[in-house]
Order: structure tokens, then C-alpha cells, then sequence
């Protein structure tokens, strides 16, 4: 059971900008979080600490008991996994094969373990057909889907997805959120930054709402939606759903409906 744990944390980029000031924050084993805010808020910069990626100016960061200042990436990867928004910063290899290969070979895994991964990771995201070209020749999507799919294999605790479905088409977006409800009927640790209300709102179970480097809301879906005082301040957009149910007065004050099929049992 890995727990992420964030004390007083602040960092300061050597350029002098403050971009994550005084966050708190603990994760249990198993929830499904959503970092939501607007550019420049400090929520990609604040994820980025639980892999290694960043260290802390000040306070402390913990993955399970590691102290982040004191371990590499290549350490912390092993318990969580980070696929990045733009998926040129992460593949390198000359095809989806080795790319896939990469991680698994790197922590250690037997040849037929790493085999049945990638057949298993390939067909869940439908890469079958391209295990032999190189990733630079596929789309965007694409190539998104095997930066995931590359992390996703090794099979961390916690897995880190940073807006999963920029640029992705209606199958990659369906692909993604199956991978998600996967994820978590396995006890992963899904932590999802993303401007995409609706995975928020459905997906995910609970919110961090970063604004101006620092974490103003930790709640629900459901109480983000209902707070009028954030939505405001951040300039976050509820799901149209959840906004239609609002105006004809089928919501409570501290209660949305996040969902088609909700709103239909509603009313």
C-alpha cells in the first residue's frame, strides 16, 4: 500500500517564480484524484513531485516512506508512474515494441513476464498492428496511447496522467477511460490533471483544486460542482449536464448531478 503524503510544500523555479506555495495533502492506496486549475496554477508542477521529476524548495514530499528528496526518478518510477501531456517527451525508442519493452526491461523483468505485457498492454489499447513501427510515424492519439500504455504495463501503484485526452479522438477517449475503471478495480492510485470536466466529474472521486500555486479545494465532484465561490475564482466550467441540472433546480446546494444516467434517475 503506497500513501502519498505532501507537507508544506513549496517550489521555487530557478528562474525566482514561486509556482506551488505551503500544499498539504495525503492519498490513500486506491483513490481515483483528479488535480484540476487553471494554466499556471502549479498542478502539473505539484504531480510532478510524486515521481521525482521535482524536488522540493521547501517542506516534504513522501511515496509510501520514501522521502522524494532523497531518491532518484529511477527509483520512484518504480512505485509511480508519470505519462506525460505531450508524448514526445516521453518515447524514444525506434518502435511501439521497444518502447513498450523499455520500462519493463529496466526493472528487471523476465523475458516471457515481459512478453505477455506487452501482448496483454497492446491489445488493450490497440496497438497490435503498430508494435513494429516506429512511434513517430503514428498520430498524435497514437502516440499518446503508447506513452500510457508504456507506464500502464509496468504496473506501478499509482499512476500519473497528465490531460489524458488532449488531442484524442472519440476511441482514444473511450480506450483511456476504460483504462482508468481498469486501473481502479485493480487498487491503483489514478491521479489525473486534466481541463476535461466530464473525466473529472466521472471518473474520478475526489478533487484538488490548485489556484494562484496554492491547493484551495480537496473534496468531491459533486461539492466542487455545488461550490459556486471556486467554480468562480478558477474559472472551472461544470459538465453541461451537471449545469443543465442546476438551472432547472433538480441539484442541491452542496450536491451535483455529474451524469446523463444520473440526471435521468433524477428526474
Amino acid at each position: 500500500m503506497t500513501e502519498l503524503k505532501v507537507e508544506n510544500l513549496k517550489h521555487v523555479y530557478p528562474n525566482g517564480v514561486t509556482a506551488v506555495n505551503g500544499v498539504n495533502v495525503s492519498i490513500s492506496q486506491g483513490e481515483q484524484i483528479s488535480v484540476v486549475g487553471q494554466n499556471g496554477s502549479g498542478k502539473t508542477t505539484l504531480v510532478k513531485h510524486w515521481n521525482g521529476l521535482l524536488k522540493p524548495t521547501d517542506g516534504k514530499v513522501f511515496v509510501g516512506d520514501l522521502d522524494t528528496h532523497e531518491h532518484s526518478v529511477n527509483v520512484l518510477a518504480r512505485t509511480v508512474g508519470y505519462v506525460f501531456q505531450n508524448p514526445n517527451h516521453q518515447i524514444f525508442a525506434a518502435s511501439v515494441k521497444d518502447e513498450l519493452e523499455f520500462g519493463l526491461k529496466n526493472i528487471g523483468l523476465p523475458e516471457d513476464e515481459i512478453n505477455t505485457r506487452v501482448e496483454h498492454i497492446s491489445e488493450e489499447f490497440g496497438l497490435t498492428e503498430f508494435l513494429e513501427v516506429n512511434p513517430y510515424r503514428l498520430g498524435f492519439s497514437l502516440r499518446k496511447s503508447v506513452g500510457m500504455a508504456s507506464i500502464i504495463a509496468m504496473e506501478p501503484d499509482v499512476i500519473i496522467l497528465d490531460e489524458p485526452t488532449t488531442g484524442q479522438d472519440y476511441l482514444g477517449i473511450k480506450a483511456i477511460r476504460a483504462s482508468i475503471k481498469k486501473l481502479k478495480e485493480q487498487g491503483k492510485t489514478v491521479i489525473v490533471v486534466s481541463h476535461d470536466m466530464p473525466l473529472v466529474a466521472e471518473d474520478t472521486n475526489r478533487v484538488l483544486v490548485m489556484c494562484e500555486t496554492e491547493l484551495i479545494f480537496d473534496g468531491s465532484p459533486s461539492e466542487l460542482f455545488a461550490t459556486e465561490s471556486i467554480l468562480k475564482r478558477t474559472n472551472l466550467l461544470p459538465p453541461q449536464i451537471t449545469s443543465f441540472m442546476h438551472k432547472i433546480g433538480k441539484s442541491s446546494a452542496s450536491e451535483s448531478i455529474l451524469s446523463v444516467s444520473e440526471a435521468i434517475d433524477k428526474i
